[in-house]
């Protein structure tokens, strides 16, 4: 499976965990979502590192999809607030996100012998 289709798949199971632990606060039947989830999405995560991803690129991504889409869909599903601050932040993550894996794909450009 190509491993960013895994990494999203990733991405979608912690989110979906992160989620359903909001929701099991006033519905604990969620609690079994929260565990699929997250073991789902760490399992997926373990898989796109065995595929050869870098694991601060996979971490990064991973980490600031699931910060940036759990902030905007609790808004939707919660009603939790989305200040105009927070925007802000979550747009510095991807930001540093993108930095990082263009920094990691220049890195891989040059060769192993490059880095240090």
């Amino acid at each position: 499976m190509n491993r960013w289709l895994l990494l999203a798949t990733a991405i979608v199971l912690e989110v979906a965990g992160t989620l359903a632990l909001r929701a099991a606060v006033d519905h604990p039947a969620w609690y079994a979502l929260v565990a699929v989830g997250y073991i789902g999405a760490f399992v997926a995560l373990a898989c796109v590192l065995r595929l050869g991803m870098g694991v601060g690129v996979a971490y990064g991504i991973w980490g600031a999809c699931g910060v940036a889409l759990t902030a905007v869909l609790a808004t939707v599903f919660f009603g939790e607030p989305l200040t105009a601050p927070m925007g802000l932040g979550i747009a510095l993550v991807i930001g540093g996100v993108l930095v990082v894996e263009l920094g990691s794909q220049a890195a891989h450009r040059r060769g192993p012998e490059a880095g240090a």
